[in-house]
């Protein structure tokens, strides 16, 4: 079996060393043959130059050049793996078995197209960084399907590339990752892959560290971004339902979670955050309405309201 992985990077730390590891013990203990594909929106603080003696592909690109679909593509045309693991540079797996877990049901059931592990919050993770893994990523697995829709709605096409696994045959069925979305490019894809009949697999024992520490304003600008995306991708909403439904579930069994820990002191945070989140969404969705200028303020991905240079 031959498997890519394909990891993102941009002035990365001393986890990027640990992923690559795991790699080659994975390529080891399991005499698969790996490729890893590495692409760097032109680091500057020399953390990349020990990647030119490792045994990868080193691709480099202009920062302004990165986006989160496009940049992968453009990773994934040059692959040649049957399957295709992507991570994102923070993400640790927790061991070698972690790679074997995510590629398992799909080397077995051939209608499934993608998989995507459990996140698990780091060490260093606050109650809110910590709440949104437990929630989005449960200890149970399932196989999703259109079937599904009625039931889990939009969390039918949840899905996440910080560790995610692709069929290559899959991925390249529905023209691969969008090259120009602002994020949520694995969403894109997971509504794409089941429309046309695929199945994608939540796998609750490949597991990676991955959280993040996030402040109200940079909820307000991840929120914005998403609300960007579901903007302009309509289509994904009316076919899987409405995302406020969900975001409604979430904010309820944060509260609770937070008077059964007896973090009372936490509920004026969970209020302001809740409420930003809510606000940069609904932003994000009408943001054809709202000036450039503006966007480029309230965004967390700044380089996508750059004009492109030719």
């Amino acid at each position: 079996m031959r498997v890519s992985f394909i990891i993102p990077v941009y002035n990365p730390d001393s986890t990027i060393k640990n992923i690559l590891k795991c790699i080659k013990l994975y390529s080891l203990q399991y005499e698969n043959e790996v490729e890893t594909i590495v692409i760097d929106s032109s680091s500057n603080d020399y953390s990349t130059q020990f990647l030119k003696q490792e045994d990868i592909k080193l691709i480099k690109i202009k920062k302004s050049q990165f986006n989160h679909g496009g940049t992968r593509n453009k990773a994934f045309l040059l692959s040649k793996g049957e399957f295709v693991i992507f991570l994102t540079q923070d993400a640790i797996p927790v061991n070698v078995q972690s790679f074997v877990n995510l590629l398992k049901n799909m080397q077995k059931n051939p209608s499934i197209g993608m998989s995507y592990g459990r996140q698990l919050p780091k060490k260093n993770a606050d109650f809110f960084g910590g709440f949104a893994r437990r929630f989005n990523y449960p200890d149970k697995s399932i196989i999703k399907s259109m079937a599904d829709r009625k039931t889990l709605g939009i969390k039918t096409v949840f899905a996440s590339n910080s560790f995610a696994g692709y069929r290559a045959s899959a991925l390249r069925s529905v023209g691969g990752f969008p090259t120009n979305t602002i994020l949520s490019e694995e969403t894109y894809v997971a509504a794409r892959m089941i429309k046309q009949g695929w199945s994608i697999a939540y796998e609750a024992d490949a597991c990676v560290y991955h959280s993040h520490n996030y402040t109200c304003l940079q909820e307000f600008k991840r929120y914005f971004d998403t609300g960007v995306f579901y903007g302009r991708e309509s289509w994904i909403l009316n076919t899987f339902s409405k995302a406020e439904g969900e975001g409604a579930k979430f904010a309820t069994t944060q509260l609770l979670s937070i008077l059964k820990r007896g973090k009372i002191y936490l509920i004026p945070s969970f209020f302001l955050r809740n409420l930003m989140k809510y606000l940069g969404y609904k932003l994000g969705i009408y943001e054809k309405f709202i000036p450039l200028l503006i966007k480029q303020k309230i965004t967390m991905n700044k380089q996508f309201w750059k004009k492109k240079k030719k």
